[in-house]
């Protein structure tokens, strides 16, 4: 067996701070074989970045390595120099970040920005950096690289990013491929291109990769070998297919629960408590005060990392009880089971929404840029005490629509109808909590302000500000905190107190745990299932993962490009017949099981610009099952599938029918 390109020797990592050192990574050894994947798995905070810094030696002025080795193709990259760390970063060893447009320059074309990587390291001229920027676009499946070379960033999608910043990656030709998070935040769609990607640079490319992510079910469909860190430590490490079919420690199972499953049935089972501090760890075993098997003798000692079968290592005293106990096999309902009132509560009726565009002596002129259609002739509505989920790609207008239903926008055509009395009836959670918290405000006045807005007294309002905390399970201390010290999941939490504090009847979700770990956001969704039956409210969840959206919601609506293409009941619109669209969603989205691979419909090219959509069908340009031109030509009539389940396709429904039942896995 060859050696390992990279081989981490009981590393440990600690940042300096006021309440003292924090101690994010303590002994973690792992090792990365030539042409392997190996997945590095774990909630936020649990050091799965900090690694990946530590390994480019790219940390941050307050950390230090206190001990522990980092073996590089056999070299201690600790012991090396400066100028010697800056040969070996971005050509024999590469990091491919989280979000494409921190790593872009968005002043500079695309195509320059990858000849600069090989000018510098390859020394190569500037007209053969320029030819070889085109390859690697091409390497990573972009079509048209010679154009796309010469576009500027914002000018791409945001899977087109992270392709380009993949191809600088494999500028230099390393023999390492760091990727941290590269799918977290798209849409399932292309999600499935860059993980279809990574699959195919692994064997043409035949570099070592370290795959970091908190999504399990993305690493089950690429790792080899996958790595569990929780608190600093690495708890388990084995063969993927191994260890997702029987998890040693109890953490790797916990994280296993919480994974909603397509099925509806699996998953959303939150891991009870959080992550320690790490300036004041617990006592033996790290996860002990979150651990459903904890003994006595789990907080005696921390615990080694041993050796339980071939090949397979966890941190655990008690992991042939872990063993021998059989895993829950459903999980609680979410969904709704009470029928929805027939009165709808909100309606879009004929809604559109358009965005600039020329101004109406431009357009009478037939001069001037058309404007962007986000929304085009949408109708639907939401009932009383019902969950209404829409998904789709990035694009497609679901945010838009969203905003529309709380007033944000106003309609450029059609209607949007609120049964409610009062304005403030309608609530909206955005996807991003930071965005929508002032850093600079304490919590506590922070939800004190829509109180204000009631009415409350001064002493009404501190008491319903703590019930409000109490509510969102955090504790009435949290209100003399500020954002910055609060997790993602906690701001989240407060961002849907804040809502409630109106005592909403309807409330939009603006993908309200895309950005979170499986099992804050288990414990999100659960807790707003919770609120919703207290408060008897309606929901519109806008969400691109349809795992979350199948245990979630009552009906969902799926959209593409301004339009709806479907709309039913949600077991409905997850089983035949469907919409070619829907078919191509559901068979993207990864299962958390690498015994089942994903096999991904695979629509040619992107979505088309909003402000030139196609002729007839909007989806017709990317259609597996186009049947000719009356799809160029005319617009899809709505077709009932049930008197509850709508599809807008010039398919008839028994083809449909037959055409999803075959693609079935």
């Amino acid at each position: 067996m060859p050696p390992p390109v990279l081989d981490v020797r009981a590393l440990s990592v600690q940042f300096e701070t006021n309440e003292g050192p924090l101690r994010v990574l303590r002994d973690v050894s792992l090792q990365v074989a030539p042409g392997e994947t190996f997945g590095l798995a774990g909630e936020s905070g649990s050091g799965k970045t900090t690694l990946g810094y530590t390994i480019l030696q790219a940390l941050a002025p307050t950390a230090r390595v206190t001990g522990g080795a980092i073996l590089f193709e056999g070299r201690d990259l600790l012991g090396v120099s400066e100028d010697e760390l800056r040969r070996i970063r971005g050509r024999r060893i590469a990091m491919v970040y989280q979000d494409p447009r921190s790593a872009l320059n968005p002043t500079t074309r695309i195509g320059a920005q990858i000849a600069e990587v090989l000018e510098i390291h390859e020394r190569a001229p500037a007209r053969a950096a320029g030819r070889r920027a085109q390859e690697l676009l091409e390497l990573v499946n972009i079509a048209d690289p010679a154009s796309v070379a010469r576009r500027y960033p914002h000018e791409l999608s945001g899977g087109m990013q992270q392709r380009a910043v993949i191809a600088m990656a494999l500028a230099g030709g390393p023999s390492l491929l760091i990727l941290d998070e590269p799918t977290t935040g798209l849409d399932v769609t292309t999600q499935a291109r860059i993980l279809e990607l990574v699959a195919d640079l692994k064997r043409r490319v035949g570099a070592a990769i370290l795959y970091i992510s908190h999504d399990l079910a993305v690493i089950a469909q690429v790792a080899d070998r996958v790595g569990v860190l929780y608190a600093g430590e690495l708890v388990e490490v084995g063969p993927t297919a191994d260890l997702f079919a029987q998890p040693v420690h109890p953490y790797t199972r916990g994280l296993l629960d919480a994974l909603p499953h397509l099925d509806g049935l699996r998953g959303l089972v939150p891991i009870e408590g959080r992550i320690p501090r790490l300036t004041d760890l617990p006592p033996g075993c790290v996860f002990a005060p979150r651990c459903d098997f904890v003994a006595p003798a789990c907080t005696a000692a921390t615990p080694a990392l041993e050796t339980v079968a071939p090949e397979r290592r966890a941190r655990c005293v008690r992991w042939p009880t872990v063993l021998a106990t059989p895993r829950r096999s459903t999980a609680a309902a979410i969904a709704p089971e009470t029928v929805a009132s027939d009165a709808p509560l909100l309606a879009f009726e004929h809604v559109s929404k358009y965005f600039g565009g020329a101004g109406a002596v431009a357009r009478w002129l037939g001069i001037g840029a058309p404007p962007v259609r986000a929304v085009d002739d949408v109708s639907f509505d939401v009932r009383a005490d019902e969950v209404v989920a829409l998904v789709g790609e990035s694009g497609c207008g679901k945010t838009t629509l969203g905003r529309l239903a709380v007033r944000l926008l106003r309609p450029t055509a059609g209607r949007v109808r609120f049964a409610a009395p009062k304005p403030t009836d309608a609530q909206i959670v955005f996807q991003h909590p930071d965005s929508s918290l002032n850093p600079m405000k304490r919590i506590g006045p922070s939800l004190a302000r829509p109180l204000v807005l009631r009415g409350l007294r001064r002493r009404e309002r501190g008491r319903r500000v703590r019930e409000l905390l109490e509510a969102v399970r955090l504790d009435p201390d949290y209100g003399a905190r500020r954002p910055a010290a609060l997790s993602g999941g906690e701001k989240q939490r407060v961002a849907i107190a804040r809502a409630l504090a109106m005592a909403p009847q309807f409330v939009v979700l603006d993908e309200p745990v895309s950005a979170l770990d499986v099992s804050t956001q288990a414990s999100i969704i659960r807790l707003l299932a919770e609120l919703r039956r207290t408060l008897g409210a309606s929901y519109l969840m806008i969400s691109h993962d349809l795992s979350l959206v199948r245990h979630v919601a009552a009906r969902v609506g799926v959209m593409y490009l301004g339009r709806l293409v479907e709309i039913g009941a949600v077991d409905e619109v997850f089983r035949a017949p469907s919409h070619p669209y829907t078919r191509a969603l559901r068979s993207a989205v990864p299962r958390p099981d690498p015994a089942v691979p994903g096999r991904p419909i695979r629509l040619e090219g992107s979505v088309p610009s909003a402000q030139h959509p196609p002729a007839g069908c909007r989806f017709h340009t990317r259609c597996p099952q186009k049947i000719g031109r009356v799809c160029e030509e005319a617009e899809p009539p709505w077709a009932r599938a049930s008197p509850t389940h709508w599809i807008a396709c010039h398919i008839p429904i028994a083809e449909l029918s037959r055409s999803s039942e075959e693609a079935r896995p």
